[in-house]
């Protein structure tokens, strides 16, 4: 049943994908000055019948997550995500850190500060301290008080409270999210529905020069675009992503952890590493690789 469930509201989300963007993953409706593809009515009146649904599928995981036991682990870290004061906010807005601190969209790379490091391929960011968070734990420590009530409900009976330090309570926060997103997917099918969904051609391609900037929250944190156009024709690009954001702390979170495990078999402790570092939601290529724990 658990694994039934879990697929048919994986399911929902890749056909609402499908639906606005053309196909499950990797959407492609998307362009600039509009969509190639809209979904029709009857198709956005399926989706709201589905949704309505699924509010049981996530009630019965908010059930689940509570009967598991997440390892007691804490670490303060900065946590920086997009914030809007009217809704919780997944795109736009300006970038908040709990430590303190706003600013737009722009200026992300007064947030990042991407550097290099000896041991690593992957670039390394940091702002107020020696890393940051990004992702679902972040998000909800920033936008706790915009969340929708159902969601609310479920982060009480989860036991997620800000602000929340425990990394491996990220897997919660996202169920959390889960119970969000189902409220406002209904909400916005049923203006949608109210509205009537009529094609509108996308805006006519320019040559135009200039530079854009734009961020959103994706699954695993805040994902920063950056363009630069001469005559119609992309000549820069920077695309900092939520997996290279979260490097630093995970590594950081490493260097605590191990020396309160010691006592642990060495299975255990690279049981604990795996866990933790999935815990962040990683691109699949990080998540699925075992760890190589040298013991010395």
């Amino acid at each position: 049943d658990v694994v039934l469930r879990a697929l048919r509201m994986k399911k929902l989300a890749g056909d609402i994908c499908a639906a606005v963007s053309g196909r499950h993953t990797h959407p492609i409706a998307m362009t600039v000055g509009g969509f190639t593809h809209y979904p029709s009515n009857d198709e956005v009146a399926q989706l709201r019948e589905r949704l309505e649904t699924m509010r049981e599928d996530v009630n019965a995981t908010v059930e689940l997550f509570q009967t598991l036991r997440i390892p007691g682990f804490e670490r303060d870290t900065e946590y920086i995500a997009l914030r809007k004061e009217d809704e919780y906010c997944f795109i736009d807005g300006q970038i908040v850190s709990t430590d303190g601190g706003t600013w737009s969209v722009e200026q992300y790379r007064e947030v990042t500060n991407e550097t290099l490091v000896p041991h690593s391929t992957a670039k390394h960011t940091a702002n107020q301290r020696e890393s940051y968070m990004v992702g679902a734990l972040a998000r909800f420590n920033v936008n706790h008080d915009k969340l929708h009530p159902v969601a609310q409900a479920a982060a009480d009976a989860l036991g997620l409270k800000p602000k929340c330090t425990n990394p491996y309570m990220n897997t919660i926060a996202q169920v959390v999210e889960i119970a969000h997103c189902v409220e406002e997917a209904i909400r916005i099918t049923d203006t949608l529905l109210e509205r009537g969904i009529e094609w509108e051609e996308p805006a006519p391609p320019t040559r135009l020069s200039g530079e854009g900037v734009g961020a959103c929250e994706v699954p695993r944190g805040t994902l920063f675009h950056n363009y630069v156009i001469e005559d119609g024709i992309v000549v820069g690009a920077n695309c900092i992503i939520p997996t290279g954001q979260n490097l630093a702390n995970i590594e950081a979170d490493m260097r605590t952890l191990v020396p309160s495990i010691l006592d642990r078999s060495q299975e255990e402790i690279t049981q604990a590493l795996e866990m933790l570092v999935r815990a962040y939601d990683p691109c699949i290529s990080c998540s699925t690789h075992l760890l190589n724990v040298e013991f010395v």
